[in-house]
């Protein structure tokens, strides 16, 4: 069975349709699933135990312990002889010009969660290919899911994998790559966040794996889904987004609010209030939520406090980097019926202006 990615938008249920995968596979099938985040291991561990709870060989874990398990525990011998992992240090990181042992482990034998790619990769080569044969006899298939929060070795490490006989099944949208596995490393810096994707089309081209593309949300009214295709420029070739949300409330699709007007809105509407940073927003004392933040929830209703270059986008048109524009894409897209932007004055954007109904 050839490798897949499958590409799909925000709210069109790419975790559910993991779900429902490991629900229709035999009981013999032997399946890892991985995600990054301790939320989204949270969703997919619960779900899995309604949809597929008599299936006994489907183990969750997160992208770190996928490599602790099966990669540094057990093989760090072949590169550190007498030595073992003992624990796992997510903050910390190696001095700058650490080498040998101390790069990959602190004082305490602890993994730094920074290098841990790094030595998982290195641990595949080190192993003269027992790290993956022994990978093969315990799993058939690893699913990953929002595989766009890979990054650095950990795109070496999935081309190993995508050459082993373990089926390998993606899920993710890099229009909502805004977290980051090692943001700090600079390896594989051109596949970083958004650009991860010119990672799957090169293996694509390759025959490696087969990309397929959902285009249809659930969530998010038309109006919502015309706005958000706009963040990201044609370049990209990101195909339209299909609306299946027809629900009519009065008050739906992607409106302008002055700053004036913030406090009205709010009491009108009641709106999840989104901002990139604690630094955005002090003007209003309103219970704010981070953009990053933000992902994997979903709201009736949302207000953005937009970033410098987001006001730009809206006034003249400037296309956004692309880190930033997945930033703006995650947080327009939490919404079902409207999203509501605080900005003085925006040309270029077309969209409505509310305004109280005093005014």
């Amino acid at each position: 069975m050839a490798n897949e990615l499958s590409l799909a938008v925000a709210g069109s249920g790419k975790t559910r349709s993991l779900v429902h995968y490991c629900a229709s596979l035999p009981n013999e099938r032997r399946v890892a699933v991985t995600t990054f985040t301790q939320a989204n291991q949270a969703v997919l561990s619960s779900r899995l135990a309604h949809a597929a709870g008599d299936h006994a060989d489907i183990h969750v874990m997160g992208w770190f312990a996928f490599l602790l398990r099966h990669f540094a525990r057990p093989f760090l011998p072949f590169k550190f002889p007498r030595r073992r992992v003992l624990g796992f240090n997510f903050e910390g990181k190696p001095h700058r010009m650490a080498k040998g042992r101390s790069r990959f482990l602190d004082s305490r034998d602890f993994a730094y969660a920074c290098e841990l790619g790094r030595l998982a990769f290195e641990l595949i080569g080190e192993s003269n290919g027992a790290l993956m044969r022994r990978l093969e006899c315990i799993y058939d298939e690893l699913l990953i899911d929002e595989v766009q929060d890979l990054s650095a070795h950990d795109w070496n490490i999935l081309d190993s994998l995508l050459q082993s006989s373990i089926r390998i099944k993606m899920v993710g949208d890099f229009r909502q790559a805004v977290l980051a596995t090692n943001p700090r490393s600079s390896k594989n810096k051109r596949y970083a966040y958004t650009r991860a994707f010119d990672w799957f089309r090169e293996r694509e081209e390759r025959n490696v794996v087969h990309i397929s593309e959902s285009c249809t949300t659930w969530r998010y009214r038309p109006e919502i889904a015309a706005f958000v295709d706009t963040i990201f420029g044609a370049e990209w070739g990101f195909p339209p987004t299909k609306s299946k949300n027809h629900r009519s409330t009065g008050h739906d699709g992607v409106f302008l609010v002055h700053p004036d007007h913030v406090y009205p809105y709010v009491k009108s509407f009641d709106p999840q209030c989104l901002r990139y940073s604690a630094s955005s927003g002090k003007k209003w004392d309103l219970d704010f939520m981070n953009f990053r933040a933000a992902k994997g929830t979903q709201h009736e209703r949302i207000l953005i406090v937009p970033t410098g270059p987001i006001k730009k986008f809206l006034h003249d048109g400037t296309l956004l980097d692309p880190g930033p524009a997945a930033s703006f894409y995650v947080a327009s897209t939490r919404a079902f019926q409207s999203v509501a932007i605080v900005i003085e004055k925006a040309h270029a954007c077309g969209l409505s202006w509310w305004k109280p109904s005093n005014q």
